[in-house]
């Protein structure tokens, strides 16, 4: 079967932002599927073009036997609100050309990933040209998110831009999205229930296996004996990272405990200026992908903070390789979210921006080192069950897949 994903994001290996369209692509071709993918340059999560891609902006390249095609899109320099929105459609605009030239290659299906919506139009245009299938994999509501943002204001104004957003979303054969809170939303949409598919973030439990993590320990300095918690991730505003410096200054005086904050992104300055002086406090650069279960299993506690005015619909992607890794997570979150549904199995959750209940969820799982154990073995089970790569893109491509390779007919209704 020809596979094409349209993407935004697609990274040089298959991890955060562009873990959808990377570890997807290839996973599919590792089932025979011919896959495409029309893509951004890297940028994320720095916020900075690669400069390995600075020129020529159009390209063509082969990535582990995948056939890449970049198109150059704008990155604001601050991605905050307005800016983030032009950021998304400039690269709407200049691969929409880059996508009708797959039109030729036929492909027997065209998955666009959102965001960004805008790319919408491009999706279903060569998908009914060139007589392919039409799925759409939605990781946030980004109408929703404008409106909630005052980027779009106004009754009437919203009442068009909904119906237009509805309209869009019942042209497309498949519509899939990362937790069972948006699914119910899909439907509030008037998406047809037969259309719905659940993919969650998933994870590579082969690449995360429970062990010590002794190796980051050392590099950091830190004891065999101290409680480490972990935040690793994306460091953007939506986050709520702010209240960590808070969190470490009240445990400052507990030697046992320390705290690890791995990634890059618009918050790590800021970050690092407010954790100056507090010897409790380490910081990581980006880790590359070959160490990523090592990182994840430094933890003894997972940190996944969230700021208030973060969707309540989303599962963050780094939440199913914190489950893999076998450590309890403390969350910061709004009760009858979908992280507080999660991690409530497996870990505690706090409201956002509390630095002392935040605090106390870490002295309390610093002195209770049978809860943790418990509580890890259960987020393993969970990560096994719900969130294992090979069964999530299974259940919903295998379905899809005739004896031929051909896409089943009988799948799609």
């Amino acid at each position: 079967m020809k596979i094409l994903l349209y993407s935004v994001n697609f990274a040089p290996e298959p991890t955060g932002i562009g873990k959808y369209s990377g570890d997807m692509a290839l996973w599919l071709a590792a089932r025979g599927h011919e896959v495409r993918v029309v893509a951004a340059p890297p940028y994320y999560p720095e916020w900075k073009l690669d400069p390995a891609y600075a020129w020529p902006p159009y390209r063509r390249e082969r990535w582990r036997g995948i056939e890449v095609w970049r198109a150059p899109l704008w990155v604001p320099a601050n991605p905050g609100g307005f800016a983030r929105v032009l950021h998304l459609l400039s690269f709407a605009l200049t691969s929409f050309p880059v996508m009708l030239r797959q039109i030729g290659w036929r492909p027997d299906l065209v998955v666009t990933v959102a965001p960004a919506f805008f790319c919408t139009p491009a999706g279903l245009l060569v998908a009914r040209l060139s007589g392919a299938r039409r799925w759409l994999h939605l990781q946030d509501f980004e109408v929703d998110l404008a409106f909630r943002m005052d980027l779009l204001r106004g009754k009437l104004l919203r009442r068009l831009v909904l119906r237009m957003e509805r309209s869009v979303l019942r042209r497309f054969d498949i519509v899939s999205t990362i937790s069972t809170r948006m699914l119910e939303r899909l439907l509030t949409k008037g998406v047809d229930s037969r259309r719905v598919r659940y993919l969650p973030n998933w994870v590579d439990i082969s690449r995360i296996k429970p062990a010590s993590g002794g190796a980051y320990r050392a590099e950091l300095n830190i004891a065999p004996e101290t409680l480490v918690v972990l935040f690793s991730g994306s460091l953007g505003g939506k986050q709520g990272l702010m209240v960590i410096p808070d969190v470490a200054s009240r445990l400052i005086e507990k030697r046992n405990v320390a705290f690890v904050v791995c990634g890059e992104g618009v918050m790590k300055a800021p970050l690092q200026a407010a954790c100056e002086g507090m010897p409790n406090v380490h910081f990581l650069p980006l880790q590359p992908v070959e160490r990523l279960g090592e990182l994840l299993c430094t933890a003894d506690v997972h940190l996944l903070t969230q700021s208030p005015g973060a969707a309540d619909l989303v599962l963050p992607s780094k939440l199913s390789g914190m489950l893999a890794s076998g450590r309890p997570v403390i969350a910061t979150c709004l009760p009858g979210t979908e992280i507080e549904s999660v991690v409530s199995k497996c870990g505690i959750t706090v409201a956002p921006q509390d630095a002392e209940a935040l605090a106390d969820a870490v002295s309390r799982l610093a002195e209770q080192p049978k809860l943790r154990q418990e509580l890890g073995r259960r987020a393993r089970t969970l990560a096994e069950s719900h969130f294992e790569r090979d069964g999530v893109l299974g259940r919903i491509f295998g379905p899809l897949e005739s004896d031929a390779g051909e896409v089943a007919d009988d799948a799609w209704a």
